[in-house]
Formats: C-alpha cells, sequence, structure tokens
C-alpha cells in the first residue's frame, strides 16, 4: 500500500455535522423562545449560518478566538432583530452584559447537535473497510474536545479510530503546518506514506498538501474544481474505496 496512515477530518467528511445543526438549531430557537424576536424562523437560521460560515473560517486561521466564535454566532442573528435589540438595548449597549445569555443558548445547541447520531452517507461502510485493510486510522478535528467526544459517541466511529488529534490539543488549527507536525508526531506516522481525507478545500485540502502531505478531496458540496488539486477528488465515501 502507498499509504499506512490516514488523517480523516471529522465534520462533515464522516459526521453529518450539517445535518445535525440543522435540527439543533431547530430544537434551540423553541427551546429559547426565539419566536418573540423571529416572526420567520428562517431569518435566524440564514443569519446563523452565513455568522458561523464566516466564524470558522477566522477560527481555523487563528484570527478569534474559542470564546469569541461561541458568542458571536448567537449574536450576530439574534441582533438581526429588531425586536431583539429593542429587548436587550441596555445590554447591547455593554456587549458583556450578553454573555452570560449566549453561552446559555450556545451549551443549549451544542447539547443538542453533539446527541445527534447522524452521519454521511457510506461512514459506516468505508471506515468497516478501512479498518480491515489495516490503516492507521486518526481523526483529525479544528472542533472543540467537549463537544467531539460526545459526537464519536453518539454516531458510534469513535472505536475506529487509533488516534483523535485535535487542534486544541495541537495548539494550533488546520491548515497551519503546526497542526500537521503534531498530528504527524502524536500518530507516529510518516509525511510519505500518510493521506489527508477531508470536505474543506481550505483547511484538510490545502493545509495538507503545504505541508507535504497528500489529500483526497471530498467534494461533498459539489464545489468547483480547486485551482490547486487534491491529490485525488472523490464526490461519494464509496468512491474512496476504490482509490484505497
Amino acid at each position: 500500500m502507498k499509504y499506512k496512515d490516514l488523517f480523516i477530518d471529522f465534520d462533515d467528511t464522516l459526521y453529518d455535522t450539517y445535518g445535525n445543526a440543522v435540527i439543533a438549531l431547530r430544537e434551540t430557537f423553541e427551546a429559547f423562545h426565539l419566536e418573540r424576536y423571529f416572526a420567520d424562523p428562517q431569518v435566524f437560521y440564514d443569519a446563523y449560518w452565513q455568522a458561523n460560515i464566516d466564524l470558522w473560517t477566522r477560527y481555523s486561521k487563528g484570527e478569534i478566538t474559542r470564546d469569541f466564535l461561541i458568542e458571536e454566532r448567537f449574536r450576530r442573528p439574534l441582533t438581526v432583530s429588531e425586536q431583539f435589540r429593542e429587548a436587550y438595548k441596555e445590554e447591547l449597549s455593554h456587549p458583556s452584559s450578553l454573555t452570560s445569555y449566549l453561552l446559555a443558548i450556545s451549551d443549549c445547541f451544542l447539547d443538542y447537535c453533539s446527541s445527534k447520531s447522524g452521519v454521511v452517507e457510506g461512514a459506516h461502510e468505508l471506515m468497516d473497510y478501512l479498518k480491515q485493510k489495516g490503516y492507521g486510522l486518526h481523526m483529525t478535528s479544528n472542533g472543540f474536545h467537549e463537544v467531539q467526544y460526545k459526537k464519536l459517541a453518539a454516531c458510534g466511529l469513535k472505536d475506529y479510530f487509533d488516534t483523535i488529534v485535535l487542534s486544541e490539543d495541537a495548539g494550533a488549527n488546520k491548515p497551519s503546518s503546526a497542526f500537521f507536525d503534531y498530528a504527524l508526531q502524536k500518530t507516529g506516522a510518516q509525511r510519505a506514506t500518510t493521506l489527508m481525507i477531508g470536505d474543506n478545500l481550505q483547511t484538510d485540502i490545502q493545509g495538507a498538501m503545504a505541508s507535504g502531505i497528500d489529500a483526497l478531496f471530498f467534494n461533498r458540496w459539489s464545489v468547483p474544481e480547486p485551482s490547486q488539486e487534491a491529490t485525488y477528488t472523490v464526490n461519494r465515501l464509496q468512491d474512496i474505496m476504490e482509490i484505497l
């Protein structure tokens, strides 16, 4: 085999983070009675996703902290509502006054998220195959420590992995070369015989290749072909078995 070790992204590569979060966001909306501020819940959902994508992109680049991300991803969508801004006029003039409320929403949302068992189609089938083939399987993620282990338990994927490599332990996020250096050190994998598998062009693919590690792009979202091509590209998880 050309590869001995596989670095595998977790969120939206194996675990259906988006699908599970859609359900959890609705449950959180209902739990906090946010219909008081949003006649149309979709306005809140759209604002949340816009904020979430931007904040996670900035977090992966090291531009913001974890705490800022957690608060801001709910502050932004809530303040889209004129009714919310009116109800919390005083608190909004002193941003830290809203912290406990925003953290309560975040904690509730993450609890709902991490209890969901949904995986991307073909995830268990792929992991069964890779395990049987004898690859070293290592989860590599920018996700938060306490959340990722709950997700792993909920979806039944934890026992497939020999190693869990999280950015909080590495002290650096993907796509930083420091993350991949840490992952190689922790797993004992060799750069030349390791393949990174992931759905994110920037954090997974470009990060790995810039670090001298081959990369397989799982084009889950049907994005245009990247200008800097991955070593391999697939549209379904099942297609990876034809390569490995």
